[in-house]
């Protein structure tokens, strides 16, 4: 779907926008353990305008739509068991929309990496005394807290950064 996506402003323009989402997302989750509605419905909406702008041929739309629908599925009944949370979940069918199935194997991989890096990475923190001059700042209290989940939006996010890395490729 993106092949020749290096090669033209407008899709520089997306590729910018889509990761502009993707740190805003990730910047929500550590601050306030939430993604709001509005960062994966804009994602839908490039999506569609993206779509609409390259005439993405049925086949690939219906490969593309197949992918976030069955992502929402599986994020709802990782939302139903406590697993992730709600916002996750309608970030994971977002960005799997974008991904399509092509890419969708890669991205599961890459954001299940960077979930078990962030979740070591977490434990370790949390062991950790934390500084006086730190719990000045109540999300960084909130990070430290043991009680408290994952952000998992941050791996979603860079695990989009890591499956999609020519999305990032500029000509000179």
């Amino acid at each position: 779907m993106f092949d020749s996506f290096a090669l033209a402003p407008t899709m520089i323009l997306f590729s910018l926008l889509f990761f502009s989402i993707m740190v805003l997302a990730a910047f929500y989750d550590l601050i306030t353990y939430t993604i709001p509605n509005f960062l994966p419905l804009l994602l839908i909406g490039a999506f569609v305008a993206f779509v609409l702008w390259q005439a993405l041929p049925w086949p690939h739309l219906v490969d593309h739509i197949g992918a976030g629908i069955a992502m929402l599925l599986a994020g709802w009944v990782l939302f139903a068991f406590g697993l992730l949370g709600g916002g996750d979940a309608k970030l994971f069918a977002a960005i799997s929309l974008w991904m399509g199935w092509g890419e969708l194997v890669n991205y599961l991989i890459m954001f299940s990496l960077c979930g078990g890096l962030l979740a070591l990475s977490l434990l370790f923190f949390r062991r950790l005394p934390l500084a006086n001059f730190l719990k000045r700042h109540a999300w960084i209290v909130t990070l430290h807290d043991r009680a408290q989940g994952v952000p998992y939006g941050i791996a979603l996010a860079a695990g989009a950064f890591l499956a999609r890395p020519e999305l990032l490729s500029v000509p000179v």
